[in-house]
This record gives C-alpha cells, structure tokens and sequence, in this order.
C-alpha cells in the first residue's frame, strides 16, 4: 500500500514464500524484489541469489539489526537492506534508488555491517581482479567505501554518466550482481583500510 500510494512505484506482484517470490519474479520480470529473510519453505537468502540470478535486484527489508542472514543475504547478490521500521517514505526512496543500480543500507546498522566485515575471515579466493583496468580499480575501491555514483564521479573527477558506466563494466567483468557485492569484494581483497593505498596502482 505505502509503494503504490508513493505514484512512484508500481507493485505487480506479492508472494507468502522464497519459491513462490522466485515464481514471481519469472512471471512478472520486476526490476525490484523487496524480499524478507524469514519465510517458510525456500528462504530469503537463497530466493535472493535465485531472483538476483535472473537479473532482478533485490532489497531486503529485515527485522533484525543485523545477523548472518543479513550478510549471507548481501554476498547472495542483495542490492542493500532495511529494517522493518523504516518509515514509508524510506521505503519508497530505497526501491527507487535500488532501481536505479544503487545500493542501499540501513543508516542505523552501517557500522555493526562494518564492523561484522571487518572481524570476519577473509574468504581464501574471489574473482580475478587482475581483469580490472587501473580506472576500475579505483571505481572499485570508492565502491568499497560506499561511495554513490555522484560521490564516485566526484572524487574521480568524471561525469556521473562515466561513473555509471564504469560501475557497470566492473560489475561485468566480476561477475557481480550489484554494488554492494562490488564493495564487500573490495573490502575482501583489501582495497579498503589503511593498506590500501598500496594495493590500488
């Protein structure tokens, strides 16, 4: 009701559990799935990898604060999340601009997701960044930390359309299905914290 009421967003479809939101999704080919991460039967952590597979973002939208299927569901492709609390207006602005290839985050949980990427393991092996161009790595590290395509072309000093456009080949060349898997891999391969200005060349 509050996405429709918004004229913003078009709602076409609703589904009660993670297979039938994947049913959905292949009907009805949404360019978001809003997804919950507690359901019966197929989950929200796998529902997002399958939707996000077809091509579909997705933005959780989760009671908790933060736990492992937050996580599990941001590196299975989650364009961003928030929490249940967050107001309509929050919503409406978070479908929008995940429609738009940004990612989101709830505000009151930035840093405990930080933090919780910081103390975990690094995972031994990940794409191959040595496909990336010096550029692209460079876009990659302003991704990992959470810079938006104006705040990226800024700092870069490019057009907001070049930053676009570099953001999408990256994501190509990496086989990554959104931003936020972009900077969670930058954060992996180091590109973010106080050794990183040796790693970008």
């Amino acid at each position: 009701m509050v996405l429709e009421a918004s004229g913003r967003v078009e709602v076409v479809g609703e589904a009660a559990d993670g297979a039938a939101a994947v049913a959905q999704c292949r009907a009805l080919e949404p360019d978001v799935v809003v997804m919950d991460l507690r359901m019966p039967g197929t989950d929200g952590i796998a529902a997002t990898g399958q939707v996000v597979a077809r091509g579909t973002a997705v933005l959780v939208l989760t009671t908790f604060d933060l736990d492992e299927l937050v996580l599990g569901a941001l590196r299975a492709g989650a364009a961003g999340f928030l929490l249940k609390t967050a107001d309509g207006a929050q919503l409406v602005d978070a479908v929008v601009r995940v429609a738009a290839g940004e990612g989101v985050l709830a505000p009151e949980v930035t840093r405990t997701v930080l933090s919780s990427l910081a103390a975990a393991p690094r995972p031994v092996a990940g794409p191959d960044l040595s496909v990336l161009t010096g550029r692209e790595r460079e876009v990659l590290r302003c991704l990992g930390e959470g810079l938006s395509n104006p705040e990226l072309a800024q700092r870069l000093v490019i057009s907001p359309l070049t930053a676009k456009t570099h953001v999408s080949r990256l994501l190509g060349k990496l086989g990554l299905a959104s931003r936020v898997q972009a900077a969670l891999l930058a954060r992996d391969a180091g590109l973010v914290g106080p050794a990183a200005d040796q790693r970008i060349e």
